[in-house]
């Protein structure tokens, strides 16, 4: 980790010849002792709210959360629209489902995100100015952030180091977290993707603080973490809308009769999936908690605004016991 950074639970695995459980077992204890602190899926060297991994080290991180919430994430992508993408992996991984978006325009201060979009077929991808950082190939400085100036776009999809209810997202470095804010201004939604382990990690800079989040797209934490529910729940008691993705490795059912995103040909086989909170679903027992706000009586399946004859929306699915949807509100006092 002195070397890198950050390191994988299975990388120790293997580099030390045993099992993952042993592993995790001995990070736990060297976290006790203060040698490090753990994330989900591998560790990192203490002192998170100065120290940033570099992309090598991030994008061997939580790699099935990553893919479970990119494939939650582009569900909410229509055919012809403008967003903004953040730099990460896990915006990368989210690029990657875009590219079958017909008629998108996506605006991007990250080169993994553009080399992602390249070769996608009517997507016109618009690259920011300014200078390269090259820990995360992503464009940063005065002149990412003038070129974003004037611009206007549905939604912004970031992700970041830490997010709490507290300070919202934020990074540990200051010339990203500048440009994050610039693209929160570009935008009239703002969609958080981070996965559970992420929750309750503060770090130095602020990007959105939370009364400023639309959506937080996430993963299912594990049954024992209480530190990650605990953020949900009061994430959401600001107003934070909660989308969970299934389990990783669960077989994502089939969609009858229509397709399964908006404008996309599906989440890629072998893909966790999920079911946005608040949105309709499979007709199954599920737990309702009130929304704030008029409610609406709608069809499960349809959405508001539907033309008649028009092809069904994306219905995002949960794959049955194998993973659980949060469907989260604020709680009533």
């Amino acid at each position: 980790m002195r070397a890198n950074g950050a390191v994988s639970l299975r990388e120790l695995a293997r580099v030390v010849q045993t099992s993952e459980v042993t592993v995790r077992r001995d990070v736990r204890a060297l976290e006790a002792e203060g040698l490090l602190d753990r994330r989900h899926g591998g560790a990192v060297l203490p002192g998170g709210f100065t120290r940033e991994s570099g992309f090598p080290q991030k994008s061997h991180l939580a790699t099935a959360e990553k893919t479970a919430i990119a494939d939650l994430a582009a569900g909410l992508v229509s055919e012809g629209e403008a967003v903004v993408v953040g730099a990460g992996t896990t915006t990368q991984e989210l690029a990657r489902r875009l590219a079958r978006v017909p008629g998108l325009t996506v605006v991007t201060n990250s080169l993994l995100v553009a080399q992602a979009l390249a070769h996608a077929n009517r997507v016109e991808v618009v690259m920011t100015g300014g200078t390269l950082r090259g820990s995360n190939y992503a464009l940063v400085g005065s002149g990412a952030e003038q070129s974003l100036q004037g611009l206007r776009v549905s939604r912004a999809f970031l992700s970041g180091s830490g997010l709490t209810a507290e300070r919202g997202l934020s990074t540990s470095n200051m010339l990203s977290a500048s440009v994050d804010r610039a693209l929160v201004q570009a935008a009239s939604e703002v969609v958080v993707l981070a996965d559970h382990g992420k929750l309750g990690t503060d770090t130095m800079f602020q990007t959105v603080p939370a009364g400023s989040i639309t959506r937080l797209v996430t993963d299912e934490p594990p049954g024992q973490d209480e530190r990650a529910e605990r953020e949900l729940q009061a994430l959401a008691d600001r107003g934070v809308q909660i989308a969970v993705a299934g389990r990783p490795g669960a077989e994502p059912p089939g969609v009858p009769g229509g397709e399964q995103g908006a404008g996309a040909a599906g989440p890629e086989p072998g893909a966790g999936v999920h079911q946005e909170a608040g949105r309709p679903g499979p007709e199954r027992p599920r737990r309702d908690v009130a929304m704030p706000g008029p409610r609406r009586t709608e069809r499960p399946g349809s959405a508001p605004g539907t033309a008649p004859g028009a092809p069904p929306p994306a219905q995002l699915r949960t794959p049955g016991a194998a993973s659980r949807v949060a469907d989260l509100a604020p709680r009533r006092r």
